[in-house]
């Protein structure tokens, strides 16, 4: 397992290669160093530049976050990958933002540029690449129930607006995070003519067989699963029968979530397919467009999490 770095190591960084990394809190479980680096291996057998292109770990407490940023460009960081909690801080931080990024407020793939970092998400793109890989269902056309408010719910509400939802619902615990969410978001669905509703957690479980649609498709973007004594952000057996039920967390592979639809006989996967898929993105944005070899990240991601 690579090492977790942190801002300490940072400020006198030694390397002098191309330096990628992950910037999260917590970040030790995941598996995108050994899953890029391994992609970068096979790049440098086809093109020497890639050689001494390298992906790190870093743990970034949240009030950090600013500060790192910063020494991440001053260091010639070519590029970060944003995840847990730092997606919609990091919003606001960057130089500029792509045009495809702006609706969800959240970024998670940064590229370095003189001034400043450009930052994109490409959350969206691993979600509906994962969602089709595993469970063989598009979003368009989908009742989508989607779990939570925060950076990954974002990119994924966007995306499932994108690509014509039959309608979008969307619980979160926060009253106020939902409000934010659902204001930036109803402009992109009134111009698309997709109904989209809020819940907070408590309204959902009221709510429960007596006002959600059956036949949704429930996508859990909370961290809730990433421990395994977490309660699921909902209770599956409480709605009208889902659709299929997919979870963004990819380790553990199976979330108190997951078990819970396993037990229903329902259709389920976790987020290794939306990870190996939003990461071949990222990197081919910080390559220029490379041909990027996703069966080897996804060969290196299943091992890592064997080990």
């Amino acid at each position: 397992m690579e090492t977790v770095h942190t801002l300490a190591d940072l400020a006198k960084w030694p390397f002098t290669g191309t330096a990628l990394a992950v910037v999260g809190h917590p970040v030790a479980h995941s598996v995108s160093p050994p899953m890029h680096n391994a992609a970068l291996a096979r790049l440098a057998t086809r093109n020497p530049l890639f050689t001494h292109w390298r992906y790190f770990r870093f743990d970034v407490p949240p009030e950090d976050l600013p500060r790192a940023l910063k020494l991440f460009h001053a260091k010639q960081f070519h590029g970060l990958n944003l995840t847990v909690p730092h997606k919609v801080i990091a919003f606001d931080r960057v130089a500029t933002v792509d045009a495809a990024a702006q609706p969800s407020g959240a970024v998670n793939t940064l590229l370095r540029a003189e001034g400043g970092w450009h930052g994109f998400n490409t959350d969206g793109h691993g979600l509906a690449a994962g969602i089709h890989e595993e469970l063989r269902r598009e979003l368009a056309g989908a009742t989508v129930l989607l779990l939570g408010a925060g950076g990954a719910a974002r990119g994924a509400a966007v995306e499932c607006l994108s690509r014509k939802v039959a309608a979008l619902w969307i619980a979160n615990r926060n009253r106020s995070h939902l409000n934010t969410l659902l204001a930036q978001l109803t402009p992109l669905a009134a111009a698309a003519g997709i109904p989209l509703h809020g819940l907070t957690g408590d309204e959902l479980a009221a709510r429960g067989h007596g006002g959600l649609p059956a036949h949704s498709l429930v996508i859990n973007a909370t961290s809730s699963g990433l421990r395994s004594n977490d309660v699921p952000p909902a209770d599956l057996a409480h709605l009208p029968r889902p659709a299929a039920v997919f979870d963004m967390i990819y380790n553990p592979s199976i979330t108190p979530l997951l078990r819970a639809a396993g037990e229903l006989g329902l259709p389920h996967a976790n987020g290794l397919s939306m990870l190996v898929h939003q990461g071949a993105k990222a990197l081919e944005i910080w390559t220029g467009g490379a041909q990027i070899p996703i069966g080897t990240m996804r060969a290196a991601a299943e091992a890592a999490l064997k080990k």
